[in-house]
């Protein structure tokens, strides 16, 4: 086994057989953590944005904070209910994507596909960045370095998940329901001191916020309208990471669709419950926020502005206020609430990687995206997805702020479509089914899908309205970008489909095989050529050699004559020293000869055991092979010698293979594999 294998092994665990894949499905108390991390994180956010937007009209708006949360908690809930009707009729996974495929056509699909993979892009960007400045909150030195500590987490929890689902969860599982408890006890004993009398005001409280430009003095209806419109658009974040569940049912246990509708239903509860109880606490505390990039609008109470300021998140200051007489609990919240941001973008790299494969499998994606790592997770899409999130972060310095504006766009196209996918569904199914009881089933859940599509598609229309130009344009344009992309791939991958299907001409074998041999010296590795195409039994057989120095060519032809081969030898005169385009004009000058043969071209090449030999030898070799592979009619085989130093390698991994109890591990049938492999290339 060599550094780069042992190295794999150490980083991600020993390899996993195909037939194990069951031993990594998920029971539904890890599946919540999994797959709702995301929608419970949200709650660390969600507000913060809420009083953002309503800060616009200053302190006086805030009247309407609980108003606005419970519009998006009652937007959570319908959506939540719809998806558990979409997990019984599509328990395939896919989620959207194949409900909108399977009921709107391809383009809807795709246009699906497309804004999810951008949201759970940006579900990693998001959830990374805002964990690092709750992190910043409680350790000082990561202040100011918040980019390159959401970059860290990136790479870490792309790490993870190369392990498998099943490994990683454990690492995801506690954090989640420690943030759980975490807000949730936060926010009843905050409400408990309240009750008492003795709750404390948080740290902004003393502020006053100057309104915005262009919200001065009373708002106008128009006005307030539209206040509270971008309010409840960005509140909506709350509901990003809902469709996750629908998209990974293949990953819970059996009975699968009714693990996954429960663990939307708790998913559902519990989000809704910490969201509003944040919402009214930071009422009943006095909280004061503003956009971090605006904290001029802070003033005191006599207007002197605020200076030297470092805002801290909502859900910090009101940790910072409630366990005024308990600091522990302080850090408890802020530490636990970092890293559900963090590990909450695990429910993107679970999503985006069984998206890819489901993508790559219809022909929209690299088939790529479709295989499974040693650890039976889906490699390639994992570190597509690392990659991408942290060029966002990079690109914008890890501000939620900011990325936030691009984040629910996607989510509502998806939603959307989504829900308009499964009244066509249950239109359809209507039609065809005559048993009373199950007609009425349906009604209820086409009712409950039609609900769904009205309140998403508003919600949809809102944020397009109010985010579009502060940077939703961005999402947008993402979104058209991989529509395009993937309806390229489809295309692509039909046409070679239709290229490569057989017919009846394929039947008809080659009149003739002319088989070329090439020569660069007369040594084993050229006899060893000469002999296997021999073998073959070619129409024609012989040996051709590029002249590009008169003293070498003339040693060779003497040397031919000695050994006195049967192989007639020709000489390729080539005064301007290429070697390539000889070799590929004669070879296509002997197709063009006769159309109906084929021209079988022997390279012998050398077999060397290290990588940087590799550097040494034979890339005159794949040149040539890379010309000649686009010339019709004309076939490349390579005739591999093996150097000594290839053999000891594989007389070390040979020895190193088989050891007492690999048989009991498992390990036998893997090496009997590679051996093969190996084994493959010598006569």
């Amino acid at each position: 086994m060599g550094v780069g294998d042992v190295s794999k092994r150490i980083l991600l665990g020993r390899k996993l057989r195909s037939s194990q894949l069951g031993e990594s499905l998920l029971r539904k108390r890890v599946a919540l953590p999994i797959f709702a991390g995301d929608a419970l994180s949200s709650v660390a956010y969600a507000p913060d944005e809420i009083f953002i937007m309503l800060s616009l009209a200053g302190a006086s708006a805030y009247a309407w904070s609980w108003k606005v949360g419970l519009a998006v908690a009652v937007v959570m809930l319908v959506v939540v209910t719809s998806y558990r009707q979409t997990v019984y009729a599509y328990p395939g996974g896919g989620g959207d994507y194949e409900v909108a495929s399977a009921n709107l056509g391809r383009n809807a699909g795709v246009t699906v596909a497309s804004a999810l993979l951008v949201d759970y892009v940006l579900t990693v960007a998001v959830s990374i960045s805002a964990g690092a400045h709750y992190a910043s909150s409680a350790l000082a030195f990561l202040d100011g370095h918040e980019v390159l500590f959401a970059s860290l987490m990136v790479v870490l929890l792309a790490a993870l998940n190369l392990r498998g689902v099943r490994e990683s969860a454990a690492w995801f599982a506690l954090p989640t329901y420690l943030f759980i408890v975490a807000v949730l006890g936060m926010c009843g004993y905050g409400l408990l001191r309240w009750s008492r009398g003795d709750l404390p005001q948080v740290e902004s409280a003393s502020f006053e916020i100057t309104a915005a430009p262009g919200f001065e003095g009373p708002l106008t209806t128009v006005a307030l309208l539209l206040l509270l419109a971008r309010a409840f658009s960005s509140g909506c974040a709350a509901l990003t990471g809902v469709e996750a569940v629908s998209n990974g049912v293949p990953a819970f246990r059996r009975p699968k669709s009714r693990n996954a509708a429960s663990t939307l239903l708790l998913l559902g509860l519990i989000s809704v419950s910490m969201m509003m109880s944040v919402i009214v606490l930071a009422r009943q505390m006095g909280l004061k926020y503003v956009d971090p990039l605006e904290l001029q609008r802070l003033t005191m109470p006599d207007g002197t502005p605020v200076t030297g300021y470092d805002q801290h998140s909502v859900i910090a200051q009101l940790a910072q206020g409630v366990f005024s007489d308990f600091p522990p609990g302080f850090y408890f919240v802020v530490t636990v609430t970092a890293l559900i941001l963090v590990f909450a973008a695990n429910t993107a790299f679970n999503g985006f990687p069984v998206l890819g494969s489901i993508l790559a499998e219809d022909g929209y994606m690299p088939k790529a995206l479709g295989a499974r790592g040693d650890r039976l997770a889906y490699s390639n899409g994992i570190v597509f997805l690392a990659a991408v999130s942290i060029a966002l972060v990079v690109a914008f310095d890890a501000r939620t702020t900011q990325l936030i504006q691009l984040y629910i766009v996607g989510v509502f196209v998806s939603f959307t479509l989504g829900q308009l996918g499964m009244v066509r569904h249950w239109t359809r199914e209507l039609s065809v089914t005559r048993v009373a009881a199950d007609r009425v089933r349906m009604h209820r859940s086409r009712v409950i899908a039609a609900v769904g599509l009205v309140l998403t598609g508003a919600v949809l229309v809102v944020v397009l309205v109010t985010k579009f130009l502060p940077g939703a344009w961005i999402a947008v344009l993402a979104m058209a970008c991989f529509f395009v992309l993937m309806r390229g791939i489809r295309r692509h991958y039909d046409r070679v489909e239709s290229e490569l299907a057989a017919d009846e001409q394929d039947r008809v074998l080659p009149t003739r095989v002319h088989a070329i041999v090439l020569v660069s010296r007369l040594h084993k590795p050229t006899l060893r050529a000469l002999a296997y195409a021999k073998a073959t039994r070619p129409n024609v057989l012989e040996a051709v050699y590029v002249d590009v120095d008169a003293a070498a060519t003339e040693q060779l032809l003497k040397d031919w004559d000695e050994r006195r081969l049967d192989v007639p030898l020709k000489v390729l005169h080539s005064p301007y020293r290429e070697v390539a385009r000889p070799i590929v004009e004669y070879a296509q000058e002997i197709r063009r000869a006769n159309p109906r043969g084929v021209v079988a071209v022997y390279i012998p090449e050398y077999v060397v055991g290290r990588w940087w030999e590799q550097l040494l030898h034979n890339q005159s070799a794949l040149r040539l092979k890379g010309r000649l592979l686009f010339s019709p009619g004309i076939m490349v085989t390579s005739v591999p010698f093996q150097l000594p130093s290839s053999q000891s390698r594989r007389a070390r991994a040979t020895e190193s293979r088989v050891k007492a109890g690999d048989l009991r591990r498992g390990r036998v049938e893997e090496q009997e594999q590679t051996d093969g492999q190996v084994g493959g290339m010598h006569w």
